[in-house]
């Protein structure tokens, strides 16, 4: 199932990651898991929040640009050659990954990373028919 994760984009200067972080914690927001990334002129905060709507408002009510996008949260086993298994499935079915990024927990054996495709609805087809456990909101937020 896709997921929705917010990009919210910061001037690269000292102190914009804390006062995103700030109107989260204000507004009660916990945060799932986020990955930070840089350019010259700003960087990308990407988030993974269950309430994304509520998100999405704090942020954009305190002056940052948001934007919504859909990624999908594998399951992935967590042992030598558990990533390459999926690249494969990938590979083979011609899908583009733009990003991912690791989940900050594993349980049983399996480790959840967050993948952003050029085309998710086809992403999420393929590897649903190859067995690859493509995680619902749910069941990522329970690992939480």
């Amino acid at each position: 199932m896709k997921i929705h994760q917010l990009s919210v984009f910061l001037e690269n200067k000292p102190g914009q990651l804390r006062a995103a972080c700030a109107e989260a914690a204000r507004a009660g927001i916990n945060i799932v898991t986020l990955s930070l990334a840089d350019t010259e002129q700003f960087g990308i905060l990407r988030l993974i929040i269950q309430d994304w709507q509520k998100a999405k408002a704090i942020f954009e009510k305190a002056g940052f640009v948001v934007k919504d996008t859909e990624v999908l949260a594998i399951e992935v086993a967590d042992e030598p050659g558990g990533l390459l298994r999926i690249l494969e499935i990938v590979d083979q079915a011609g899908l583009n990954i733009e990003y991912m990024y690791a989940f900050t927990e594993r349980r049983g054996g399996k480790a959840a990373l967050v993948f952003r495709f050029e085309d998710p609805d086809a992403a999420q087809q393929v590897l649903k028919a190859a067995g690859v456990n493509v995680l619902r909101d749910l069941e990522l937020f329970r690992r939480a």
